[in-house]
């Protein structure tokens, strides 16, 4: 008899805290978030190409899409047009240079895209300026050029953007797993004056990301380290509202594959992650590589009315269907 109560009242708990659990995390009974997704441009408005088959060494200038616009990754006219068509936010991607500056550029070696050989280490910026970034795009197998000559002194230093955007955002991408480079990416960043660091978010490899959080303990910033040291917690006890201090005033890149496996997803789980200062992009895919929402059809897998950060490569198309809907 008693063992019979016993049994009532424990799967009258597990009701119970199933109950709980649904209430305490769907986004069906709370409130719609208000206000416009954040939009990323994943380094500016620039050349996209197809994914499949895809590997961390392949030339991606040489499998460009034919060009629906006159404008190249990571330069100061990309960065404009991002934020010009509707960005929030631009991504771009850094290098060191030979005389101890940084260089916007995304590749670990020259020759892909541009007409000099070896990395952004051999050159000081004033030898950058003068290399053709445009030099190795094509989109017909390497039967016309239609960049070449035109990269001619494009290639920016982080410098240079920070005074040419001196009131933009940007998400800052260190490229290389060197902590050194944390390190001299601190340097640079701590001359700046609060009110700028707080309009930055710098993410990368788990070295150098350590060494930089060292170094200035209140700037936003990424990792996988830092992303599994919040996401995994949460996934653990989220359930009950908790939020795990790793989660706190950082950055979260969720592909679109595990979204729905965190509690409360979307708008409850954005909602905490507001209340602790902390922002939140969908990534396409499975975050294996930097896939990004470039279509119509690409947005119809975002929940509805979806406010959290959508990443993106064609900033020119997604952020006017974005508009348009939200009007």
């Amino acid at each position: 008899m008693k063992f019979k109560k016993g049994l009532k009242r424990f799967g009258l708990f597990l009701i119970l805290l199933i109950v709980f659990m649904f209430f305490n995390n769907s986004s069906i009974l709370t409130k719609n978030r208000k206000g416009e997704p954040l939009l990323l441009a994943h380094r500016g408005l620039g050349q996209t190409f197809p994914m499949k088959g895809i590997e961390w060494d392949t030339c991606t200038a040489e499998r460009i899409y034919k060009p629906e616009h006159p404008y190249l990754e990571n330069t100061l006219s990309s960065m404009k047009a991002a934020y010009d068509t509707g960005a929030d936010l631009v991504e771009l991607d850094i290098k060191p240079t030979k005389d101890g500056q940084f260089a916007v550029f995304h590749d670990e070696t020259l020759e892909c895209r541009t007409n000099v050989k070896g990395s952004t280490k051999d050159y000081t910026m004033a030898e950058l300026k003068e290399v053709d970034i445009g030099y190795g795009y094509t989109a017909d197998n390497g039967k016309t050029f239609p960049f070449r000559g035109k990269g001619v002194g494009l290639m920016p230093s982080l410098d240079e953007v920070m005074t040419h955007f001196a009131d933009k955002p940007f998400l800052i991408h260190i490229k290389n797993a060197d902590p050194k480079e944390g390190t001299m990416l601190a340097g640079f960043l701590s001359k700046l004056p609060k009110k700028r660091l707080d309009q930055l978010t710098v993410y990368g490899d788990d070295q150098p990301i350590a060494a930089l959080k060292e170094q200035l303990p209140g700037l936003r910033m990424m990792s996988m380290a830092t992303l599994k040291s919040c996401l995994i917690p949460y996934l653990g006890v989220g359930w009950t509202g908790y939020i795990p201090s790793a989660c706190k005033n950082t950055q979260l890149h969720i592909p679109e594959k595990y979204a729905p496996l965190l509690w409360g997803w979307p708008n409850k789980f954005l909602n905490r992650m507001d209340n602790v200062n902390t922002r939140v992009l969908v990534v396409a895919g499975d975050g294996g590589w930097s896939e990004g929402f470039d279509s119509a059809d690409d947005l119809k897998r975002l929940p509805d009315h979806f406010t959290g950060g959508i990443w993106t490569n064609r900033i020119d198309r997604i952020a006017p269907l974005v508009k348009e809907e939200g009007q």
